[in-house]
């Protein structure tokens, strides 16, 4: 695992500013604390901070091909690697290491642009071809390696792991885009393409970008996209069966590795799984670390060590206090653009906890997307069937009057919140998940901004994120939809993008057996009666898991990663919370509606309603524009037309 970072000149081979280039190496050093190196020519640097874990001894980057033509940086692991490097050597190609980097430029000097076709794993990867006068990049299928990159207006591409390394070259224009300030109200990140910068942006998922000097940047190319077919026969006892193969066969490619290696062990169905089948693998004890809080009514550690104890771990447990919110700006700091899922704190405070014990970490990420686990999904598939009983042109009249009409209930379980449930049944199926994936939902933001920001907005709607893929997907079931739609923008996203800076940040490299390509495309074979049977989420997972794990670990209520933020808000962090979010900096946009702001905080604290999540969002977003922006002045869509003029 490391940190990548670099600058290309698309016009021609001016030179390199060395400055800028080590300061945006320098910027991610926590990424890759081992080594640290630059490879300098006429308009290219590349730069590569390493985390060593494979071919420790001369996996050293950038690394070049035989003739010193082809150099690459890469972050991630090509799990495959191994079966590679025969058949590339039986095509000519000479290796002088044993890392899978090193595939990585034989594989494109074989098959050029389809080489990413050929990899299984997580990666992000740059390359440049002196021959071909090629720069070309990629990102994995699933996104669980960030890539994000800018065309400056000299021509100059930079590109970096993390959006702070393309920040510290100077070059890139600092106003924000007022529709990812869209999205991440309505979502609570940012969607990719988009950055909250309007000149960076993210490289997809499963998609490359190929330049050649002296043309045009051209469109990104999709490389992958998952297809939902749903058309697999196969019987129950040969799906638990062929599931146990399939997961061991992806945990087994990821505990490759030359130092420590472990697992976070939750307490839930799929770290549970992924400790279970790595137990089944191993003749040691497995590293696992779990944390535990000391608020009852979010601690999982229990179940954590009835598996830890099943399989004899070498487990480590730390409890975390209720009351740990003091990495509010470290968060801000971390993520580089405004990030609002508060389930950050723990994730950073596991991989911390992690990395005392191991460099390389395997987790359950992934899991409900693939399998089928949110309770969301099963509340979906109930609207659904109601949808279907009735026309839309009969539906979003009449429940959405009812939604109008009946009193809000935030206190209540969803299932029991009609005035949530009308809403969603007035929309469509992806207007009805938009909803319900909203963090802060279409009536609030319209509440929320001013009217000059939603003049800058023009019109626009973060649902387009959710429009957009729902226009590829080629089944009509509905659970397969808002898989589809979840792979796409909430894995991506919000899981992918925690899990990633929340290890980085103490150089752990965290690896993922539940998203491994070939076993989420054989999911997605499968029918959705396999995936949710009546009310029970993850059927054929926790099937197949009965002969390893206690029905108390699989059939529990899921609780998921949680914080008190409704606590926080009316206790220990009420005064930051009041003059963080009508203090000057949301104040200096001129994008929000004081009014509203002191609604929410004034409902939220008399316990009229639970805004926790709006108002974690605004706060993050202050701690963005306080410690990311710094005293840089917001720009303005009227600056940016001052200054083309």
């Amino acid at each position: 695992m490391c940190g990548i970072t670099g600058i290309f000149d698309t016009r021609g081979q001016r030179s390199i500013d060395t400055a800028a280039l080590q300061r945006m190496n320098e910027s991610q050093q926590h990424r890759g604390p081992d080594e640290g190196s630059v490879h300098l020519e006429p308009g290219l640097g590349l730069g590569h901070r390493r985390l060593s874990i494979i071919d420790v001894a001369t996996g050293q980057q950038p690394l070049f091909n035989e003739d010193g033509s082809v150099v690459v940086v890469f972050n991630g692991e090509i799990y495959n690697y191994q079966s590679l490097i025969p058949e590339l050597q039986a095509l000519g190609h000479v290796f002088h290491t044993k890392s899978d980097t090193e595939v990585i430029v034989h594989a494109w000097e074989s098959w050029g642009e389809d080489c990413v076709k050929r990899f299984r794993g997580m990666f992000a990867f740059a390359l440049w071809d002196r021959n071909q006068q090629t720069f070309f990049m990629a990102r994995d299928r699933l996104g669980v390696k960030p890539m994000f990159y800018a065309l400056l207006d000299d021509g100059q591409l930079l590109f970096g792991s993390e959006l702070k390394s393309v920040l510290a070259h100077g070059g890139l224009r600092r106003d924000l885009d007022p529709l990812a300030v869209e999205e991440y109200f309505a979502l609570g990140y940012v969607a990719e393409p988009r950055t909250i910068f309007r000149q960076a942006k993210k490289l997809p998922p499963g998609h490359s970008l190929c330049v050649r000097r002296g043309e045009p940047v051209g469109q990104t190319r999709e490389f992958w996209d998952l297809r939902f077919s749903l058309e697999n026969n196969i019987s129950l006892a040969d799906a638990c069966v062929e599931l146990d193969h399939r997961l061991q066969e992806s945990v087994k490619l990821r505990m490759i590795s030359e130092v420590p290696l472990g697992a976070f062990l939750s307490g839930g169905v799929d770290s549970s799984a992924v400790v279970a089948t790595m137990a089944g693998l191993s003749d040691t004890p497995v590293n696992t670390c779990s944390i535990a809080f000391d608020d009852p009514a979010f601690n999982e550690s229990a179940f954590a060590q009835l598996v830890a104890d099943r399989y004899h771990t070498a487990h480590s447990v730390e409890t975390v206090k209720s009351d740990d919110f003091d990495l509010i700006d470290t968060l801000a700091r971390l993520y580089d653009e405004p990030y609002a899922d508060s389930s950050a704190i723990p994730t950073y405070r596991v991989c911390q906890l992690a990395r005392k014990h191991v460099t390389v970490a395997l987790s359950g990420d992934g899991g409900d997307e693939t399998f089928g686990g949110y309770r969301r999904y099963r509340m979906h598939l109930m609207e659904e069937r109601m949808r279907s009983a009735m026309p839309q042109a009969l539906r979003r009249p009449l429940f959405g009057m009812l939604g109008r009409l009946y009193p809000k209930a935030d206190w209540a379980p969803r299932v029991f919140r009609a005035k949530t449930t009308f809403e969603g049944i007035a929309r469509t199926s992806v207007e009805g998940y938009f909803h319900t994936m909203s963090l802060m939902r279409d009536p609030m933001r319209a509440e929320l901004f001013s009217d000059r920001f939603k003049a800058e907005l023009g019109g626009y709607s973060a649902l387009e994120v959710f429009d957009r893929h729902a226009a590829r997907v080629d089944s009509e079931d509905p659970l397969a939809l808002i898989q589809y739609l979840d792979m796409k923008t909430y894995l991506v996203g919000d899981i992918n993008t925690k899990v990633d800076r929340a290890s980085m940040a103490h150089s752990l490299e965290v690896r993922e057996p539940l998203m491994d390509h070939e076993l989420v495309e054989w999911m997605a074979t499968l029918p959705s009666s396999l995936k949710i049977r009546g009310q029970e989420g993850k059927f054929l997972l926790k099937k197949a898991l009965e002969p390893k794990l206690p029905d108390d670990v699989l059939y529990r209520p899921k609780m998921g990663f949680a914080v008190p933020l409704a606590r926080w808000f009316r206790g220990p962090l009420r005064d930051r919370m009041r003059e963080a979010i009508l203090g000057p900096r949301l104040a200096e946009t001129g994008w929000f509606n004081r009014a509203y702001l002191e609604h929410l905080i004034e409902a939220h604290l008399s316990g009229a309603r639970d805004y926790s999540a709006p108002l974690w969002s605004l706060l993050m977003f202050e701690a963005f524009l306080r410690n990311v922006l710094g005293d840089a002045k917001l720009e303005s869509r009227d600056n940016e037309l001052a200054r083309a003029a």
